[in-house]
């Protein structure tokens, strides 16, 4: 992601208060790409940027964690039942995406929305396989977490066409391809 990119995203938020906070406890994601937090947090405040709905300007709390395969797989498991890492987790703690006539909490009491793990392992072999680079599949991976956080799904047609295309608008604003373009 070029310099401009990086930047004109983050001045769009200046009117609100959002805090992401990234946690790296895998040391191999700096190692790949010495800007995992950096991009990470980036494509998080994108992503609440446009799309944070109706409750828009509530102040906002947002996890990040960059952790190893072996941790997401005890996450998988022990939360989906399913005993195999996968790239990316989503824990929402508020119901962003819940009844939308209740009304938003105060301006002062920030909203708890929730967590996004990734696993370094399977975002690197993914990102290599499809002949992306490792930042650009972070971004992406990191901009579909935090959208299933607002209240986003794919296991449908009609909602997985709208979650891909409000990905691929913020991924734009970001200037990283559309990730679902195939590249031969």
């Amino acid at each position: 992601m070029s310099e401009p990119s990086r930047l004109s995203a983050m001045n769009e938020l200046s009117a609100e208060t959002v805090s992401v906070e990234v946690s790296v406890e895998c040391d191999d994601w700096l190692l790949a790409c010495p800007d995992a937090v950096d991009l990470a947090a980036t494509a998080a405040r994108a992503a609440l940027s446009r799309h944070a709905g109706p409750r828009a300007g509530v102040p906002l709390i947002l996890g990040l964690i960059l952790t190893d395969d072996a941790e997401q797989r005890r996450l998988n498991r022990t939360y989906r039942g399913i005993d195999a890492p996968t790239n990316v987790l989503s824990f929402a703690l508020a119901d962003w995406a819940g009844d939308l006539a209740s009304p938003a909490p105060p301006a002062v009491a920030p909203v708890l929305l929730g967590d996004v793990v990734l696993a370094f392992a399977t975002v690197e072999r993914e990102a290599r396989e499809a002949h992306k680079t490792l930042a650009d599949h972070l971004a992406h991976l990191v901009v579909h977490g935090v959208l299933h956080l607002l209240g986003f799904d794919h296991q449908e047609g009609e909602a997985a066409a709208a979650m891909e295309a409000r990905e691929v608008e913020i991924l734009e604003s970001l200037g990283i391809p559309d990730p679902y373009r195939v590249i031969i």
